[in-house]
C-alpha cells in the first residue's frame, strides 16, 4: 500500500500546482485585459484631445498653444506605443502561463488515471480473492453433501 500513498502524494503535489498555475494565468488574463483598457482610454483621450485640437485650430490658435498641443499629442502617441508594448508583454506572458498549466493539467490527469488503473487493478484483485473463496465454499459444499 506504500505505492498507493505515493500515488496519492503525486496527486496532491500535483493538484496544488495546478491550482497554483491557474492562479498565476488567471492574475495573467486580468493583466492583458486591464493593458487592453488602459490601451483604450488613451485612444480615446487621444482622438479627443485631437478634436480639441482642430476646434481650436480652426477658432485659431496662438503659436504657444499650437506647440503645446502637439507636444501633448505626441506624448500621448508614445504613450499609447508603450501601452501596445504592455499588451503585448501581457499577452506572452499569459500564453507562457497557459501553456505552463495545461503541462500541470496533463500530469494531474495523468496520476488521476494511474490512481484509476491501481483502483481497477485492486478491485480485480478483490473480485478474484473473492470468486476463489466463493469457490472453494461451493466445492466443500458439495463434498460434505455426498
Amino acid at each position: 500500500m506504500a505505492s498507493k500513498a505515493q500515488l496519492a502524494t503525486l496527486m496532491d503535489l500535483a493538484r496544488r500546482e495546478t491550482d497554483d498555475a491557474a492562479k498565476r494565468l488567471g492574475i495573467a488574463l486580468k493583466a492583458v485585459d486591464e493593458a487592453k483598457q488602459k490601451h483604450e482610454m488613451l485612444v480615446g483621450f487621444r482622438d479627443e484631445y485631437q478634436k480639441r485640437f482642430e476646434a481650436a485650430q480652426a477658432a485659431g490658435i496662438t503659436p504657444m498653444a499650437y506647440r503645446n498641443f502637439v507636444a501633448f499629442i505626441d506624448k500621448l502617441e508614445v504613450a499609447i506605443r508603450g501601452q501596445l508594448e504592455m499588451i503585448r508583454h501581457a499577452e506572452l506572458r499569459s500564453h507562457q502561463e497557459k501553456t505552463a498549466w495545461q503541462s500541470s493539467e496533463r500530469k494531474r490527469m495523468s496520476y488521476s488515471t494511474l490512481n484509476d488503473r491501481a483502483d481497477a487493478a485492486a478491485l480485480k484483485l478483490d473480485n478474484k480473492r473473492d470468486q476463489k473463496a466463493m469457490d472453494e465454499h461451493a466445492a466443500r459444499g458439495a463434498y460434505y453433501k455426498r
